[in-house]
């Protein structure tokens, strides 16, 4: 047997097999309850409620999506032109650390109309240049982008934990390794009073949509995409290539630093090094469940959001453990790109 192209694959090729990895998904998610001892129904039912059976669980799914949706627009733009950007992780630290020391110093200089701006521009151009290096090595030398992606984000996670433990450490943490407190002006407002939702979750919608706009409106996103299906192609054509994958590199670097920066001053209000809990690595789990799509990474977000928010809920209650969903987003990244290969792919008998 071998693998063929698709050509021009119809509306139920396109469609059905990622319905079906889903279905597969929720097959072995009830499957996994029930080795667990718990009822497949209830269990699911107390995802769902834990997620969105209350207003205070609905707004904390949106919370949870946020940096999911910056994260996974990243590794969309990257993947869209076959930058393969495993290192969302590092450039979302890189973001949360350069908007705490621009908010730091600057918070009681500027007004918070000034300070918000200059706080997220400061964080994309960190994780800008964090890509930048990967992708000209690429260009340059042909270096594997994967390899060098991903060892960035441990060389950034201890870069960080020396910054506090040294000239970062806040002195009244009592021991603890973290950043002193951005000043109040520095802090995305909420949306709701009292609740921990804040303008970060905005900011994501429109960055979003405008990526959409970029991707399938404007030239640069046509020649992103045109580098994505065939880089020799797009040369041959006269594209300038290396331009194309350089502001790629910019783009989806700047996009995971945003993730930092909305993380920092719209929650934690200092930098950790728990600030992520994965959310670059999720951001790929993101990104294909969207098929690479940035309106879709929207929804995806809220999906896997819904599922890590409803799955500590539904532990407690049920007595399952929480890893399930961990198996089941897992599960569901390997049938999303099974689908995608059967979409573009048939069987055909040597």
């Amino acid at each position: 047997m071998r693998l063929e192209p698709v050509a021009n694959p119809g509306i139920m090729r396109r469609i059905l097999p990622p319905m079906l990895a889903l279905v597969a998904t929720v097959l072995l998610g009830a499957a996994l309850a029930r080795l667990a001892g718990a009822d497949p129904l209830a269990v699911f039912g107390l995802i769902v409620k834990g997620a969105a059976g209350s207003r205070f669980a609905l707004l904390e799914t949106l919370n949870r999506a946020t940096p999911l949706i910056f994260t996974g627009l990243a590794v969309a733009v990257a993947f869209r032109a076959r930058l393969w950007n495993i290192g969302a992780e590092a450039q979302f630290f890189a973001g949360g650390l350069l908007a705490v020391l621009i908010g730091l110093n600057l918070g009681p200089l500027l007004p918070s109309a000034v300070l918000w701006p200059a706080m997220a521009l400061g964080a994309m151009a960190a994780g800008a240049v964090l890509l930048l290096g990967p992708a000209l090595l690429k260009l340059r030398f042909g270096v594997d982008e994967v390899v060098t992606t991903l060892l960035l984000n441990f060389v950034m996670l201890l870069f960080v934990s020396m910054l506090l433990e040294g000239p970062l450490r806040d002195p009244m943490g009592m021991g603890w390794p973290r950043s002193p407190a951005l000043p109040p002006e520095a802090r995305l407002p909420r949306i709701l009073p009292g609740l921990r939702l804040h303008w970060g979750f905005a900011l994501a919608v429109a960055a979003a949509i405008l990526i959409w706009i970029i991707d399938r409106k404007t030239t640069l996103g046509y020649e992103m995409r045109a580098v994505g299906l065939n880089e020799t192609a797009a040369r041959h054509a006269g594209m300038p290539v290396r331009r194309v994958v350089l502001l790629t590199a910019v783009l989806s670097g700047g996009l995971a630093a945003l993730g930092g920066f909305s993380e920092v001053a719209g929650v934690r209000g200092s930098l950790t090094l728990d600030l992520s809990p994965g959310f670059g690595y999720t951001g790929i789990i993101v990104a294909m469940l969207a098929l690479l799509n940035p309106l879709g990474v929207i929804f995806s977000a809220l999906f896997v959001a819904a599922i890590f928010v409803g799955a500590d809920s539904m532990s407690r209650a049920a007595q399952v453990p929480t890893y399930i969903a961990d198996i089941l987003l897992a599960f569901a990244l390997l049938a999303m790109v099974l689908a995608l290969l059967t979409t573009r792919y048939r069987l055909r008998r040597a």
